[in-house]
């Protein structure tokens, strides 16, 4: 029994930044981070670093991804930037009339009927393949024996497992739910911070993956339970939808600002939502960073990006209108052209037709990856596979119901996806990899971590450590505890309407590596979780 509370900080504090020479990562948990160190100090590269800490996290983070989730990854390698989407369609036997048979008139939240294919072990499986130096079983064995032998839990996760253990117990009620009970509340209660947590199912699964380097998940035996505990429990996702699954290698899309390259994974991410932000907000020139007037045109920037990334990013060659042009200069001038001195309402333009764990790995040769891994939404869809551990993603909730939309239901579809890892580089040359987690907050933290970057100079830690704002909707913007309140009150007298919000959760959790000109590694890591820098 602890005699104090593991979330109470009543002084404040401060992180520096790291700085390392041969290698580093960078995450939200730092048994996740030491693994993907592990890694490199046994010969390993930062490809093998990102797939040992991302699988780390499936078992350490629970709360915010899972081996039944989806993954993406910029990979820095050899001169040359590679883009990977790791996200999952929706199965073949699913329909918009199907989902609405069944009594629905939006996607569900929670249930089978959000569930898509996971891409995440596929991700590891092909990252490994193409760039990674040691064997993927060696790679995996530290998730393996955390999930086999327990570790005790950090405090941000333990109070993200509360909460998601109250909500399911209340929203996730039909039999189908139980096996997330057994799995991840098996006291009866969500464990608390310190408290050992294991679980078998969990070892099992990835020793399977690791085994049979992905085949088990997706044509094997694991990919066999699933079918089963699907068709056992009302669900669409069947063998066939996993064994066709393949992910995809993509050419990243950027924006130059300001000298710098800004890059992200084309649609179906929610990143072109930050480069298109980042493509108005070039135009105006800024003085300070905290400053009313800053804050104002990168909340109407967000805003009208977002207007056109919600109607119009889903899998890329099923949009209506094409990247190229969203992200041509005439159309973010014109764009820019709609910031005023007040709040807006934004609409998405026309353009001329022609919930997440984030990690940043680099070693000492000049790799560097940008990894991004979610099962959405916390725990996700809330059904585990009985015996398994693998919790499976409730990422289709973002699917509209509407034929007339670019991102409507269909069958074999990716949907519009929220999860984004970013990079940036200068001349050809690369700076290093970034993120901010968090649902709708990812891109909104890219725009406020690359302007802190760019335009005001500050540090790796700084630019993670600053107060943010999260636009909502309308007129509303949410702002930290720590915001200053001067500049809150200057944002409302232009129309906008300023929540502040106590806590960190809602405003994301961010991970930065720079290499300087001298090969140095310079890290900054998140306040608003258990984030570690692992470093060597």
């Amino acid at each position: 029994m602890t005699f104090f509370d593991p979330m109470e900080y009543p002084y404040a504090s401060r992180r520096m930044t790291a700085y390392a020479r041969n290698g580093m990562v960078a995450t939200s948990q730092p048994l996740a981070a030491q693994a993907g160190l592990d890694m490199l100090k046994r010969g390993g590269n930062a490809i093998d670093a990102a797939i040992a800490t991302a699988a780390c996290l499936t078992v350490v983070e629970p709360t915010s991804n899972g081996i039944g989730g989806d993954a993406y990854a910029l990979v820095w390698t050899k001169g040359t930037l590679h883009g990977l989407n790791a996200s999952g369609p929706a199965p073949n036997g699913i329909s918009i009339e199907a989902v609405k048979a069944e009594g629905h008139e939006k996607m569900p939240t929670y249930g089978w009927l959000p569930v898509t294919v996971p891409g995440a072990p596929a991700a590891w499986v092909e990252l490994s393949r193409r760039f990674g130096r040691l064997p993927l079983a060696v790679v995996l064995k530290p998730a393996i024996d955390y999930a086999e032998q327990g570790y005790p839990l950090s405090p941000t996760l333990a109070h993200f497992w509360e909460v998601a253990y109250h909500k399911f117990k209340q929203l996730c009620t039909g039999p189908e739910f139980a096996h997330w009970f057994s799995t991840f509340a098996p006291a009866g209660g969500p464990p608390k911070a310190g408290e050992i947590w294991r679980s078998p199912g969990h070892a099992k699964t990835l020793r399977k993956i690791a085994e049979t380097e992905g085949e088990s998940f997706y044509s094997g035996e694991l990919a066999e339970w699933i079918d089963a505990f699907s068709r056992e429990s009302g669900g669409y996702l069947r063998l066939a939808d996993l064994a066709a699954y393949r992910p995809e290698w993509v050419k990243p899309i950027s924006v130059n600002y300001r000298g710098y390259d800004v890059w992200e994974i084309p649609p179906n991410g929610q990143g072109l939502v930050a480069l298109l932000a980042l493509n108005m907000l070039k135009g105006f020139d800024f003085d300070a960073r905290d400053s009313a007037e800053t804050c104002h045109k990168q909340i109407e920037a967000i805003k009208l990006a977002f207007a056109d990334g919600l109607r119009y990013i889903t899998q890329e060659d099923r949009m209506s209108v094409r990247v190229e042009d969203l992200l041509a200069e005439e159309y973010a001038a014109y764009r820019r052209s709609l910031i005023g001195e007040h709040a807006g309402i934004p609409e998405p333009g026309k353009p001329v037709a022609s919930g997440t764990v984030y990690l940043a790995t680099a070693d000492g040769e000049g790799n560097m990856v940008s990894f991004i891994q979610s099962n959405y939404m916390g725990f996700g869809s809330g059904i585990v596979v009985p015996g398994t551990g693998i919790a499976l993603q409730n990422r289709g909730n973002n699917f509209s119901l509407d034929p007339a939309h670019d991102n409507r239901l269909e069958p074999g579809k990716k949907s519009f996806n929220t999860i984004i890892p970013g990079f940036l580089t200068k001349d050809g040359k690369p700076v290093g990899p970034f993120g901010v987690m968090g649902g709708y907050m990812q891109p909104q933290g890219h725009v406020q971590v690359v302007m802190s970057t760019v335009d005001f100079h500050l540090n790796p830690q700084a630019a993670l450590d600053a107060p943010r704002w999260r636009w909502v909707e309308g007129r509303t913007v949410e702002v930290e505890q720590h915001f200053p309140e001067q500049i809150a009150q200057e944002l409302k007298k232009k129309g906008h309407d300023i929540k502040r919000v106590t806590g960190f959760g809602g405003f994301g959790r961010g991970q930065i590596i720079w290499r300087d000109e001298n090969g140095v590694l310079i890290g900054g890591t998140d306040m608003r979780t258990d984030s570690c820098i692992a470093s060597w």
